[in-house]
């Protein structure tokens, strides 16, 4: 895979964080836009490999000029967000490659639709496999084991070890980690976090949880 471009355009505020949150994640520069602003950031002179469209409060003139500028410009792939009562009355571009989110589903949902979308054959979806030292974390089998023996990990300690493990050298806060592990509707506190790393150290064992770095002020990372 090699570095993108992508345009967003939404009405709303409500994706900004999540779509900071992809361009970090699968190298994407994402530029993000109005429907006043969309004039503006298609005369820049950048050339975007992926239009991404949050339709809600979106108006007909809106999407047309959308519509037009991707089938101008050599049929620019389009990923649509709306929410799930509006899906019946979705209008979905059928001269360009297009896919669509619903809005509320999870981080790892719009990696997924992105990724096809960018690459498509070659989607940013991790090796099943990934070693570090002693240890392996099987992603097909949610299994790890250490020295060939398994780790006996719940569901929660195994989701956490494996993304930061597949998303290493980067910090993440406890609240991004919440989001992305627990999911958006999680309602507990951060201190779940720091309880959950501290089982996971204690598991893995010491040349592991010497990967598991505490950033003061920020939140865990893992390095390599």
């Amino acid at each position: 895979m090699h570095h993108k471009n992508a345009l967003y355009i939404g009405q709303t505020q409500r994706n900004r964080e999540t779509m900071a949150e992809l361009g970090n994640s699968l190298d994407v520069s994402i530029l993000l836009a109005g429907p006043d602003t969309f004039n503006q950031a298609i005369s820049m002179g950048r050339d975007f490999d992926l239009v991404i469209v949050d339709v809600e409060g979106m108006d007909d003139s809106a999407l047309e000029a959308i519509d037009a500028y991707v089938i101008d410009n050599g049929m620019i792939p389009v990923l649509l967000i709306a929410n799930a009562g509006s899906l019946k009355s979705l209008r979905i571009p059928v001269q360009v490659k297009t896919d669509f989110v619903v809005s509320g589903a999870t981080f790892e949902e719009y990696e997924v639709r992105v990724s096809q979308l960018l690459w498509p054959g070659e989607e940013s979806v991790p090796a099943d496999i990934v070693a570090i030292d002693n240890m392996t974390i099987n992603l097909a089998t949610y299994q790890v084991t250490i020295d060939e023996k398994p780790v006996d990990l719940t569901l929660m300690e195994y989701s956490l070890l494996s993304f930061l493990a597949t998303h290493p050298s980067r910090a993440y806060s406890r609240d991004t980690l919440l989001h992305r592990v627990w999911g958006f509707e999680y309602c507990g506190g951060t201190r779940t976090v720091d309880v959950h790393i501290r089982r996971v150290r204690s598991k893995v064992g010491p040349q592991i949880a010497s990967h598991i770095m505490t950033v003061r002020g920020v939140g865990y990372l893992f390095k390599l």
